[in-house]
């Protein structure tokens, strides 16, 4: 009996089911538009709901108290699949993991969702390799030039490593993404043109005697709500074996129900789910049918391998059927990474990306999970399809990133975004990026409109720190005995004189095909004579900058600056922190040097 029932389960790769006959008298069902997604609501609209009680029912699994099987109750019905889907039988999802708790951030005051034990082995996690950028000399290289990168999956993923009382793998921590989590309160553009605004500051570094830090930030325009362009976004979902857990598919569902609270009326969605297939969940749906939205994400749940890389093909071929020049088309992939079907290469999946994004069809990608998180192909797909990647290891997280953040990480205000810095060899003799190893450009690639770059979204800000070694001070590296010395500055006494360096930022408009520049000197009205006399947003930047340094372990950082030096230098900074995630990371470097010791 219980053979047949799961050969009957393995008909949809989504499984929907409806519990036996229910008891006592009928709810009230909510208003079309919106509201409580309950059974009899949801049923009212064609979707019928996997309630735990009825999963139980029809699927053997361990019982979270005993560790008993549950048989599969002879009143249990399955419905019917939903109409355009199409998935082969996949296996019975695995027994979830047995369940443990972290301790509650300080980003909201609700409690974070339980999450599984953590893995015995971490192994099957990938992670980008990249050494950490080097010391340049300016008379060898003189232009530094990089892609900007508004991401912030190293910042939470970091944490839940932290979290969970370990040292997060060395791979896993990019620092920029770590900097660039936090709203520094940099002034703001006035006008949409140019949409950029930088801030420059040269402060002394804390860590390293007879340097500086020139703390680069550039912020975006926040284009008006009525401005803001409708949405047509594509949901796809996950619903592989490897997505259960309460921190993988059920996390997911609810941050997409974060983002449907935003949806205004002329926004359109699509819900696309794969597991040993793809199909379609949800058709094209406005944004005043949210409640019909809530119903097509709780109708799923996971089992089966991970075909992504046909849902991808299948999403992209949704958001292209309701392409809409005058709106936002975007496809938003909820997954953890691990790809086992069809087209799994990272490298291939970056080319198939890059090849859609001509179509004006922009991809971002939010993780899940523990243990077999695949960061690798998470910033693959989001640097080559002209999106962002976070990282969600809980609702809080969620809610910072589709809600309060939901302008920034949705309406782009330009495309292929480029950053360079032309330093003075009169005034520094070295300089070292922290942090841009995977987004590291050639000098020639600046001006060249064909090369891809990071995009911005409405109100979001780059922020990026240079380590630089004055003349006067001792470089890390001997002049060479046999070579040519440096080459005068050319361009005039302002260079020679005043100018430490010299920044330009390059952009396109969305969808465009030709970039425009933004330029401004960096010189001694830059500098402060002290760390202490610098803005709030530097110190803090530079708190952040140490902190994933040190967690790295790269080798710039002096070893009397240690973990108290990093928490005094955040605490300090603080500032106004309404969130509380500020407050939130100074209770992180202590977390870090519990687990690194030094």
């Amino acid at each position: 009996m219980t053979s047949r029932l799961l050969r009957i389960l393995g008909s949809t790769a989504l499984s929907l089911v409806i519990a036996g006959s229910a008891s006592g008298p009928s709810l009230a069902l909510p208003p079309p538009g919106d509201g409580i997604a309950t059974p009899e609501a949801c049923a009212a609209l064609g979707y019928v709901q996997p309630s735990e009680e009825s999963y139980d029912s029809i699927v053997v699994t361990s019982s979270k108290r005993t560790g008993r099987e549950r048989k599969p109750s002879s009143s249990s019905r399955l419905a019917p699949p939903m109409p355009g889907l199409v998935a082969p039988p996949p296996p019975a999802p695995p027994p979830p993991p047995p369940m443990a708790y972290s301790a509650a951030p300080v980003f909201g005051a609700p409690p974070p969702l339980p999450v599984p034990a953590v893995p015995s082995v971490r192994d099957t996690e990938k992670y980008p390799g990249a050494a950490a950028n080097p010391v340049k000399r300016v008379a060898d290289e003189p232009v530094s030039t990089f892609s900007i990168d508004v991401d912030t999956a190293a910042y939470a993923n970091v944490r839940r490593f932290l979290n969970e009382g370990s040292p997060p793998p060395r791979d896993a921590v990019r620092v920029e993404e770590l900097v660039n989590y936090f709203d520094y309160g940099y002034a703001r553009p006035t006008a949409n043109e140019p949409p950029f605004k930088p801030t420059v500051a040269v402060v002394p570094s804390p860590w390293s005697k007879d340097r500086q830090l020139l703390h680069i930030g550039v912020q975006g325009y926040a284009a008006p709500h009525a401005d803001q362009p409708p949405l047509n976004l594509v949901f796809l979902i996950d619903t592989s074996g490897s997505m259960s857990g309460e921190d993988r598919l059920p996390l997911a569902q609810k941050a997409l129900n974060v983002l449907i609270d935003q949806l205004r009326p002329q926004d359109r969605v699509s819900i696309v789910a794969y597991a040993g297939s793809a199909g379609a969940v949800l058709s094209p749906t406005d944004g005043r049918s949210k409640l019909k939205m809530r119903c097509a994400l709780n109708a799923l749940h996971s089992g089966g391998s991970t075909a992504g890389g046909q849902g991808l093909k299948l999403a992209y071929d949704l958001a292209k059927q309701n392409l809409d020049r005058k709106a936002v088309n975007r496809v938003i992939l909820m997954t953890d990474g691990d790809f086992n079907v069809g087209i799994a290469d990272p490298a291939r999946l970056k080319d198939f990306v890059a090849d859609q994004r001509k179509s004006g069809v922009y991809l971002s990608v939010y993780g899940f999970g523990r243990g077999n998180y695949n960061d690798t192909m998470m910033q693959a797909l989001a640097q080559n399809g002209n999106g962002t990647a976070a990282y969600v290891d809980s609702l809080q997280e969620a809610r910072k990133l589709l809600r309060d953040d939901f302008e920034s990480a949705l309406f782009p205000i330009a495309d292929d975004v480029k950053i360079q810095v032309e330093f003075n060899p009169a005034k520094v003799s070295e300089y070292r990026l922290i942090g841009y190893e995977t987004r590291l450009l050639n000098r020639e690639d600046f001006n060249n409109d064909q090369v891809d770059a990071g995009e911005v979204g409405s109100g979001a800000a780059v922020t990026a720190i240079y380590e630089i070694t004055p003349v006067s001070a001792t470089p890390s590296s001997d002049p060479l005995r046999y070579g040519a010395k440096a080459a005068p500055a050319t361009g005039g006494l302002a260079q020679q004189g005043s100018e430490l360096a010299f920044l330009k930022i390059r952009y396109k408009p969305p969808g465009g095909s030709t970039s425009k520049l933004i330029e401004r000197p960096i010189g001694a009205g830059d500098v402060r004579t002290s760390l202490a006399a610098a803005p709030e947003a530097t110190r803090f930047a530079v708190a952040v900058a140490a902190y994933g340094q040190k967690l790295r372990g790269d080798p710039w950082v002096n070893a009397d600056f240690d973990w108290s030096a990093v928490t005094d230098l955040a605490q300090g900074a603080r500032g106004e922190d309404p969130y509380g995630l500020r407050a939130e990371f100074v209770q992180l470097t202590r977390a870090a040097k519990d687990v690194k010791g030094s």
